[in-house]
């Protein structure tokens, strides 16, 4: 398979244009990038990075499984599959003969390969979204990659704009930053609560929620039921995570939702417990921010 890759990378090399205006920019990682000419055959090995790579005006050659079972994007029969979003392959992602690779800085087998990439040459970035923050962070870059700066504004009244104007209408509220929250995230091997350091998490922050498992810095992820039951949070938040929502929720009840002690909550017995949408709470919502801080608004403040 290293044959494989060192031969595709070598066409590569052969059919990379020279010339032209080369945009430079730090990465996500801290890394020094420098593109040459607005990318024509471009790689994202994660859904989102293909989906906000295309917002930005670019044109992709090749993805990760992700950018359609998950995000449903609409790419077109010549748009390769290069694996999946935790195990992309290298082979498959030279073959499509790219002249840019985004890859994500949150994925540590997309960080393993950064010697690779740079042994082999190519012009690759790592890109985070994990805030709104970073998202536009993120686009901007990727609008003046794809010389298509034009692109920014646009993003940023689909996604700055009505984001501002939410959290400045929350924050005039006399019950923000008063109330307190737990977030679950749910997997077929058990249960962690989650601290402000993820995308559902950062969102719960600014809308003025107190995460009972973030104490003096640290986050409690192994919390049990008992110190849940203690500090009786106002609302719980979950999330699933991996590719079966079943065995997740089977082991949410194991834990925590089938014991009697949790029916005592008094979020559970007010009705104050959310399953968050993996769309705009799991994978990264891009240009629908705004949607997820709209949903918590209408949970927390409309009622």
């Amino acid at each position: 398979m290293k044959r494989a890759v060192w031969a595709a990378a070598a066409l590569w090399l052969a059919l990379l244009p020279c010339g032209g205006a080369a945009e430079t920019f730090t990465d996500a990682l801290g890394r020094r990038v420098e593109v040459p000419d607005p990318p024509q055959r471009a790689v994202a090995l994660e859904g989102s990075l293909a989906d906000a790579f295309l917002l930005c005006g670019g044109t992709l050659v090749g993805t990760t499984q992700d950018a359609i079972s998950e995000r449903k994007l609409a790419l077109g029969e010549d748009v390769a599959a290069v694996g999946t979003v935790n195990n992309p392959s290298l082979e498959l992602t030279f073959a499509q003969e790219p002249d840019f690779i985004l890859l994500s800085a949150d994925n540590a087998s997309h960080v393993s390969l950064a010697k690779t990439l740079e042994t082999l040459g190519v012009p690759f970035a790592y890109f985070t979204a994990n805030t709104r923050e970073d998202y536009m962070a993120t686009v901007e870059t990727l609008c003046r990659v794809n010389g298509r700066e034009e692109l920014i504004d646009a993003q940023r009244q689909a996604v700055e704009a009505p984001v501002d104007e939410l959290l400045s209408r929350v924050r005039q509220d006399e019950r923000y930053g008063r109330r307190t929250a737990l977030l679950l995230r749910a997997y077929s091997s058990g249960v962690r609560a989650k601290g402000s350091d993820n995308l559902a998490g950062a969102v719960l922050r600014d809308m003025g929620l107190v995460n009972i498992a973030e104490r003096e810095g640290t986050v409690l992820e192994a919390i049990t039921l008992e110190q849940i039951v203690a500090d009786d949070p106002d609302y719980i938040f979950i999330t699933t995570m991996g590719s079966s929502y079943e065995k997740a929720m089977e082991a949410l009840a194991e834990e925590l939702t089938g014991h009697p002690a949790w029916g005592t909550l008094t979020a559970v017995k007010e009705g104050r417990v959310y399953e968050l949408p993996r769309d705009l709470f799991h994978y990264k919502p891009n240009a629908r921010w705004a949607e997820a801080y709209a949903l918590i608004e209408e949970w927390v403040y409309a009622k």
